[in-house]
């Protein structure tokens, strides 16, 4: 899955806020700001298809 990369701006304070609930739930600030948009929009009734998992490890051997 690809995603969207754009800059954005934030006043320090959120950034801060955000960087501070990213680390208690052990996940990156981006992606923290990504499940607080997914809610946010959903709190409005704006459904959206579920976050697929990204892969970890390494990729799969193929033919030689």
């Amino acid at each position: 899955m690809s995603k969207k990369a754009f800059a954005l701006r934030l006043d320090p304070a959120v950034h801060a806020a955000v960087e501070r609930l990213a680390a208690a739930e052990l996940r990156s600030a981006n992606a923290e700001i990504e499940i607080l948009l997914r809610e946010a929009l959903k709190g409005r009734g704006i459904s959206l298809a579920p976050a697929k998992p990204q892969r970890r490890g390494r990729p799969p051997k193929t033919g030689e």
